[in-house]
């Protein structure tokens, strides 16, 4: 007796008509749509901009760019070999992979660091 008054009280969907099923699938899938988009537009679109850029640096690196490799060494490319750059470190030369080239840098400015305030005590 209770399942026949729910299903009497339920009365017509709320997306359309009462034989009308795509209201109903077009609302359930509106949030999810709206979901991937701004996914898309707040974290894959950067990510694939920001992996474009990288891709551009690495093509463009030559015989004398300082570059920074991922662990964090700092030096100036002495030879290119297919993917293999003989970087300068200073006192030693080491060769690195393309791959593993974070970004450049430029000397000049990384002189110009200002000393910290510890040493003025």
């Amino acid at each position: 007796m209770f399942v026949s008054l729910a299903h009497a009280a339920a009365g017509a969907p709320a997306g359309g008509a009462a034989g009308d099923p795509t209201g109903g699938v077009l609302g359930m899938l509106m949030p999810l749509v709206l979901m991937f988009a701004v996914f898309y537009f707040l974290l894959i679109r950067p990510q694939q901009k920001r992996a474009k850029q990288h891709r551009a640096m690495l093509d463009a690196l030559q015989k004398g760019d300082y570059v920074i490799t991922s662990g964090g060494l700092l030096g100036r490319i002495l030879e290119v070999e297919n993917n293999i750059f003989t970087i300068d470190l200073g006192d030693s030369k080491v060769r690195v992979p393309r791959g593993y080239i974070t970004g450049t840098y430029d000397p000049k400015e990384l002189n110009k660091i200002e000393p910290s305030s510890e040493n003025n005590k």
